[in-house]
């Protein structure tokens, strides 16, 4: 008996345009995914050791982005373990790297770049 395949559940902003793009390019390949919405439904606590573990804090938290920028250098000094990563992750959805994508398979990956989407599927 084969298990049943898991759904891809991708995390992110719906009105993020690399949120935007992985989310069509799945459409796309008529693939089905269940999306995660940050800002609705939060960043899910259970799930942030394993991203953490799988990417690295440096991959995770967008050290680029404007949410980061605006934080200021007390918070950012702030941030020197897993545990005050997963806290600032909590409290600044914005500040990860979008999307995160879990696959069928298990595996975390962060970003969109349709090769390495198409990577995953083959």
């Amino acid at each position: 008996m084969m298990a049943a395949m898991k759904t891809i559940e991708l995390f992110g902003i719906p009105n993020c345009d690399t949120v935007k793009k992985a989310r069509d390019w799945l459409s796309a390949q008529g693939l089905d995914y269940r999306f995660h919405d940050f800002k609705k439904q939060g960043v899910p606590a259970e799930l942030l050791p394993g991203w953490l573990l799988a990417l690295g804090r440096d991959t995770l938290i967008n050290r680029k982005g404007p949410t980061w920028r605006n934080l200021g250098p007390e918070v950012h000094a702030s941030v020197v373990d897993e545990a005050s990563a997963m806290a600032l992750m909590q409290t600044h959805s914005s500040v990860i790297k979008r999307p995160v994508v879990v696959w069928a398979d298990g595996t975390v990956t962060v970003g969109f770049k349709p090769e390495l989407f198409a990577e995953r599927l083959a």
